[in-house]
């Protein structure tokens, strides 16, 4: 469960804030009314809105852009040591955008309700994963074994150049 303001300290009320008010301004610019900062181990800030009609891109989320421009800036794939701050509760793709990046924590103001409540309502997302029996009605995932499947990792385990993540 989140910290709730009480909880949480000055700066990160300050830092939630932001997001908010970038999500708040992102509406006024053909934006989702959703807004995210990255606050690396070093302290810098990267802003995340979400652009998703903007740039015709579904995983165009606050957070993970806020994640994009952090990494590109940064130089690195890893956010270990920062603190991901967002208007809302992080989607499951935001969510695993989040543990990719290896960001240490995740604070956030709305709610999935509160979401809902606006016409965003992941609740089908989150039991996709949740509830195993329902992903046939849905999305059906199938494994189709080829031969070669796992060539890719085989080259991935013998290339001298590679950087481990």
């Amino acid at each position: 469960m989140a910290p709730t303001t009480a909880d949480a300290s000055e700066r990160d009320a300050l830092l939630l804030r932001k997001a908010v008010d970038l999500a708040a301004a992102n509406v006024l610019n053909s934006g989702g009314p959703f807004g995210a900062i990255v606050v690396a181990a070093d302290g810098r800030e990267f802003e995340g809105l979400n652009r998703v009609t903007a740039n015709l891109d579904p995983t165009a989320h606050a957070e993970v852009t806020a994640i994009r421009n952090a990494c590109q800036r940064l130089g690195t794939f890893s956010l270990d040591g920062a603190t991901l701050y967002t208007s809302c509760e992080p989607c499951p793709m935001c969510l695993a955008s989040t543990l990719w990046a290896r960001i240490d924590r995740v604070l956030y103001a709305a709610d999935r309700t509160d979401a809902a409540a606006a016409g965003f309502d992941d609740a089908a997302f989150y039991q996709y994963f949740d509830q195993p029996s329902i992903r046939d009605t849905v999305m059906p995932v199938r494994q189709l074994r080829l031969d070669s499947a796992v060539e890719p990792f085989n080259a991935w385990n013998a290339s001298g150049n590679r950087l481990d993540y």
